[in-house]
């Protein structure tokens, strides 16, 4: 265990590091910070942070950088979430509160993230197999074709067009859609299949092939929705870090293209916690010298998606943590609201 002014010069080193970019000195430490103690003895402390490798030194300069490790103890000991200000909440309420729809949610949500954190931001959309069924509606548009639209409890809307093997008339169509409703609004995706397994029985035979034809349909939407998805921006706010990469930016951008990768990092959606991934934390080579913090959004209690953000590892944790964790929460206000 590290003494607690051992503690202290970490802290220190980690902030002027993010602060200033520049590798840290004992004597630039003893005069920006109150740590107490002369330079030299804050050199002897540094020796031992970097004996065991939670700083390290860059090049032949006196200064010091945090490692992986050293960012990793920031995190879980040292740095609090820094709380959003009274402006900061009421700009991110203001400009998740226009939106439309869900396409609209999850895009506001990306910018806001990425000028909120000046990093990479990444937002999954709600995942079908933790949503539950809201809605189904059914449209006759034609004597022998309907549209049929499925709107989850998380704002995502699916329509998709039914062609019937035989015309089907505007009573029978109130019935199946009462009949429908009555069966699965407010159940989860996963339930549906055995909930209307039986439904085409309830109907006269001349109607239940369209009965069935529009069953098919709708689980047929549920299970080419359940693919995940997701959106990212601010890519090109990794210009700004480019002596943070080792060589080039170039093995980042590949990473981020990969769409597999990214729903790695975010993690379970399942998991509503705070994660923070650092460095070598990330499994993906190309992610080695940066660090994604991640956060669960939802309408209830659990989280039916993640959001976060991509950056170099010299990233102010505290303010990026805040800015996720006040994103989610009122991302997810907006989608118990809708």
């Amino acid at each position: 265990m590290l003494s607690e002014r051992r503690l202290q010069v970490l802290r220190a080193i980690v902030q002027d590091y993010v602060g200033t970019e520049e590798p840290v000195g004992s004597k630039a430490l003893t005069e920006r910070h109150n740590l107490g103690v002369s330079p030299a003895t804050v050199r002897n402390d540094m020796a031992a942070l970097e004996d065991e490798g939670f700083i390290a030194q860059p090049h032949t300069s006196a200064g010091r950088i945090p490692t992986d490790k050293g960012y990793r103890l920031f995190v879980d000991k040292l740095a609090g979430v820094k709380p959003m200000t009274g402006p900061e909440r009421r700009a991110i309420q203001n400009f998740l509160d226009g939106a439309v729809d869900l396409d609209d949610v999850v895009a506001r949500t990306v910018r806001l993230l990425a000028q909120l954190t000046r990093q990479v931001a990444v937002v999954q959309y709600p995942s079908l197999t933790r949503s539950t069924v809201r809605h189904v509606e059914l449209l006759l548009l034609a004597p022998a074709r309907l549209m049929l639209v499925l709107i989850t409890d998380t704002g995502r809307v699916e329509q998709r067009l039914v062609d019937c093997p035989a015309p089907f008339g505007e009573t029978s169509l109130a019935d199946l859609r009462a009949r429908l409703n009555s069966r699965v609004a407010g159940r989860r995706f996963a339930d549906v299949p055995r909930l209307v397994e039986d439904l085409p029985e309830a109907f006269e035979a001349e109607d239940r092939g369209t009965v069935t034809t529009v069953l098919s349909t709708l689980l047929e939407t549920l299970v080419e929705e359940n693919e995940e998805r997701l959106m990212i921006g601010g890519t090109a706010n990794l210009t700004r870090f480019g002596h943070d990469f080792p060589l080039t930016i170039r093995p980042v951008l590949e990473a981020l293209e990969e769409q597999v990768v990214l729903l790695k990092l975010l993690g379970e959606a399942g998991d509503s916690g705070m994660t923070v991934r650092i460095g070598h934390e990330n499994a993906y080579e190309g992610l080695n010298s940066t660090s994604v913090v991640s956060v669960g959004y939802g309408s209830g209690g659990e989280a039916v998606a993640k959001l976060g953000v991509v950056g170099p590892t010299r990233m102010d944790y505290p303010g990026t943590m805040g800015a996720v964790r006040a994103v989610a929460r009122y991302v997810g206000q907006i989608l118990a609201e809708s």
